[in-house]
């Protein structure tokens, strides 16, 4: 069974044995691992002058390299970025994956058109939007999620290229959700849940990311109909074990290694706390991917990523 197969598989919460699948939302280490630039540290200000071998050139480029760590650290998945984006080009960078690696990785893209919570700029005209202009700010969500699908739609056209979306706005804080419960079900909730559904129609898994404290809010998360839940955030005070009991039959689970721990804890702590993702996440014995409790970001300590990996290479099988 290919990590691909495994993969899709543990987001419909089947049984699945041997390793728990595991990959990241991103891997920006690549210049530490590979000694290659990521993506999305590259800057393309002359992209409109390439000619298009040169174009393609460098979309490849990018292709061998998020195979390239993906292999290394034996993921099931690749989220798929490309720099320019732009359907046009990520459907490039997808063809190129599958032509290196065949059907080795389940390949995901980023979908999600709901607002995320503002940013500290423009929090206040945001908040002022839903309290005095909330029907624009709607008819807005709406308009982003046509967009969205639309694009969608010109990725799952091209067969066995595309398996499912990583959908990354974030709601929350680590102290609560930034949208109460009434906002998230008026400028939230109905337009996830199109999207959502837009994608299963396409035949595509879906896997919603929110980091913090999604605890006042994870029911209605659930009810959207996606097929993962990501992050778990131990920051945001959110506990793998109970997401696991209360919510493990509906939804699937991606997490939780406390990200903070693997960036200043002690070796001791940072051992500890990968031990207890994959307990915790491996108790149903299925539904559960292995994986940080965000990306491997900018900055990450190398050594504590490779710590982590090997720690889940050695343990983190199904008996």
């Amino acid at each position: 069974m290919s990590e691909r197969v495994k993969f899709l598989k543990t987001l419909r919460r089947e049984v699945v044995p041997g390793r728990v699948p595991t990959f990241e939302l991103e891997f920006y280490l690549t210049m530490e691992a590979l000694g290659r630039v990521h993506p999305s540290h590259r800057r393309f200000g002359q992209w409109n002058q390439m000619s298009p071998r040169e174009r393609n050139l460098h979309l490849q480029d990018q292709a061998e390299v998020l195979v390239a760590f993906a292999r290394k650290y034996n993921h099931s998945a690749i989220h798929v970025n490309c720099n320019p984006g732009g359907p046009e080009n990520l459907i490039r960078v997808l063809s190129h994956i599958r032509e290196i690696s065949g059907d080795s990785f389940a390949l995901l893209v980023y979908c999600d058109p709901t607002f995320s919570m503002p940013s500290g700029e423009n929090m206040t005209e945001f908040s002022l939007r839903m309290y005095e202009d909330g029907e624009a700010l709607k008819n807005e969500a709406q308009l982003r999620v046509l967009f969205d699908i639309n694009r969608m739609e010109q990725i799952a056209a091209v067969p066995n290229l595309c398996d499912g979306v990583v959908m990354c706005s974030d709601y929350c804080f680590n102290t609560n959700p930034f949208f109460n419960r009434d906002m998230y079900a008026e400028y939230i909730a109905p337009y996830l849940k199109q999207a959502v559904d837009a994608c299963r129609d396409m035949g595509l898994a879906t896997i919603k990311h929110t980091d913090g404290n999604i605890n006042p809010i994870i029911d209605m998360l659930v009810e959207s109909g996606a097929d993962a839940l990501h992050s778990i955030d131990p920051q945001g005070g959110v506990d793998l074990a109970q997401v696991s009991r209360d919510w493990g039959d509906k939804i699937a689970i991606c997490g939780n290694v406390n990200c903070a721990l693997l960036q200043t804890g002690s070796q001791e702590e940072c051992e500890a706390d990968i031990r207890r993702s994959l307990r915790d996440g491996m108790t149903r014995g299925a539904g559960y991917v292995f994986c940080t409790s965000n990306c491997a970001y900018t900055g990450l300590p190398l050594e504590r990523y490779e710590l982590m990996n090997q720690i889940w290479l050695n343990e983190g099988i199904y008996q």
